[in-house]
């Protein structure tokens, strides 16, 4: 059974999303607000080391740029899905008193906020690398709104090359980065996950529609390949063999922002359900998948009614999926995982209780 030991190590106002940053020697992560709202970044033991932005936020996504000194994109003025559509993918750079970019974080610095593009409901977004060749790809919830909770207009799937400099594209200097859409008719398009699938780095999208797998081009004259997996209303999905017999196993949160928890298995004869959690557990949002203190393990949490977080593990002597309660009345709307020292360590953005939170997995 896995345990934690759980510090908590900022109050921070419907704090929400989650980005790990690598800037030399240097390892932290970064942390940011749904609403209105800072971002700050933390040290590998939780210490507070310094506030990136105060606001706008709406941030969803934070995803360092590849092979950067700790430079990262984020989303910005996604508020809510009734809220977003003005939201943007943003730069976050690391500069010094002349505007240049520092060598690492080490390195005395402030930070230059750069808008790339506006991508209305931008919610999710990654960057994926085939032969070479990086992309972003760009996740819209919708496309448009009319009223509250309008659903009428669904969202994209969206994509572009990689500069070697984005620094060079900015909105409000007219130079706007340029995505074209692989995908539409997806409404409610919540989810996102890159998945090394064939030894190919692709992304698993969860929307009303099912499960997708996006691919991105084998070289220049091929084209992304957008791939329905399951087609059940689905809001988020991690992939990982948990139970050690060499198939993926794909836990899947449905409807969207829905209460049932499955696990789909891929078999000879198509997608077959291995299991329905008996309890439901409103309002599922965090999910993660991998090793945790050498066990694979999804991580799972809720947001409405008890608002806990497990570790869900494969009991391989009862032959059966366990969850195991880590955290209980804390509403956590995203978790990531590193390793630090002899220990991993789970972050949290505890949402509901507007809580930072820092879980050591004890070994």
């Amino acid at each position: 059974m896995i345990k934690v030991q759980k510090k908590s190590i900022a109050e921070l106002n419907l704090c929400y999303a989650i980005g790990q940053i690598n800037s030399g020697e240097d390892r932290s992560f970064v942390v940011a607000t749904e609403k209105l709202g800072e971002c700050q970044r933390f040290d590998l033991d939780g210490n507070f080391l310094e506030t990136i932005w105060t606001e706008p936020g709406g941030v969803m996504t934070l995803l360092q740029v590849p092979d950067s000194n700790g430079e990262f994109l984020s989303t910005h003025k996604f508020f809510s899905p009734n809220d977003s559509a003005e939201a943007r993918l943003i730069l976050a750079t690391p500069v010094d008193t002349d505007g240049n970019r520092v060598k690492d974080l080490t390195e005395e610095h402030t930070w230059k906020i750069t808008e790339l593009a506006e991508i209305p409901f931008l919610h999710r977004f990654d960057i994926l690398t085939r032969n070479g060749k990086s992309y972003i790809i760009a996740c819209a919830l919708k496309s448009d709104h009319e009223f509250r909770d309008d659903w009428n207009h669904p969202g994209k799937i969206s994509v572009c090359e990689l500069p070697a400099d984005l620094t060079q594209y900015d909105i409000n200097q007219g130079k706007p980065l340029e995505f074209k859409v692989i995908k539409e008719g997806l409404t409610k398009n919540h989810g996102y996950c890159r998945q090394v699938y064939n030894g190919v780095e692709t992304g698993l999208v969860a929307a009303e529609q099912g499960i997708y797998r996006c691919t991105p081009p084998a070289d220049d004259s091929d084209e992304w390949q957008v791939e329905q997996l399951i087609d059940m209303a689905s809001s988020d999905v991690r992939a990982y063999d948990i139970d050690g017999d060499g198939k993926l196993e794909y836990m899947v949160f449905a409807p969207f922002h829905g209460k049932d928890l499955y696990v789909f298995r891929e078999e000879s004869d198509g997608w077959q359900e291995i299991y329905h959690h008996d309890t439901e557990l409103p309002f599922l949002h965090s999910l993660w998948a991998g090793e945790l203190g050498g066990i694979p393990t999804f991580l799972v949490g809720h947001r409405q009614g008890d608002r806990d977080l497990y570790a869900m593990t494969w009991d391989q002597t009862e032959e059966k999926f366990v969850l195991n309660q880590l955290d209980h009345d804390c509403g956590p709307t995203n978790v990531d995982v590193y390793q630090y020292g002899d220990n991993d360590y789970i972050i949290a953005t505890n949402r509901e209780i507007n809580e930072v939170a820092l879980y050591k997995v004890n070994p």
